[in-house]
């Protein structure tokens, strides 16, 4: 019978520890979770058309509910079944920005939502993108995006959905009722961690531009 000596396990080499995805998994396109997003960005056009073509703001607002949701789907399969990848850590904070400029956009147009909210939401969102923008364009690198930013995206894909079901008349009013108390309770957490959010992403930013263009020398 072969016996191992006492030091045969330390002549192995050691087998690496994987804990995240892979720079190739990173840079991989299609996956399902980035399939989703697109679908999210393709339906805002339909809910548009839903709300102001068909003019029917409660079937409207569901779907909005429902473009909302996917938000929770690409995401938990991504980090749940190895689907994370860099193209789609751009574009699902870039599909949420579109849903709340173009998706919100359009209930403050309908007069569903308290015009006061609608234009500071928007406002907020124009002004995160362009400071977002901006720091790309200058050499910062990627932010990803922070708790109390995806906490106050969903509560207001929560809250203005249930504003535009509140005026749709075809409904029983006990129904509409419900929806204009669930979009009160939920608009005022969600514009407080929104803003919470941007006082999180303005330094987060200057450090993010300052380590890419430290990285940039690096490499030049």
């Amino acid at each position: 019978m072969t016996q191992r000596s006492p030091g045969a396990d330390a002549d192995q080499p050691a087998v690496p520890i994987i804990t995240g995805p892979t720079e190739a998994e990173l840079g991989r396109i299609v996956t399902v979770p980035n399939l989703v997003t697109l679908v999210r960005l393709a339906l805002i056009p339909v809910f548009l058309w839903v709300l102001f073509g068909l003019d029917r703001p409660g079937p409207a607002a569901v779907l909005l509910g429902f473009i909302s949701a996917t938000d929770w789907v690409d995401g938990y399969v991504a980090r749940h079944f190895n689907q994370v990848s860099n193209l789609g850590k751009a574009i699902d904070p870039a599909a949420d920005r579109a849903l709340i400029i173009f998706g919100f956009g359009g209930i403050l147009v309908a007069g569903a939502v308290p015009t006061w909210a609608g234009i500071i939401v928007l406002a907020r969102e124009v002004l995160m993108s362009a400071w977002v923008l901006g720091l790309l364009a200058a050499g910062a690198k990627r932010m990803d995006v922070t708790w109390y930013g995806k906490a106050g995206t969903m509560a207001l894909m929560i809250s203005f959905p249930s504003f535009l079901a509140s005026t749709d008349t075809e409904w029983a009013s006990g129904v509409t009722t419900y929806f204009e108390w669930q979009a009160w309770l939920a608009l005022i957490p969600g514009l407080i961690f929104s803003f919470v959010a941007v006082g999180q992403y303005i330094p987060r930013g200057l450090t993010a531009l300052r380590e890419g263009r430290a990285a940039r020398a690096e490499t030049a």
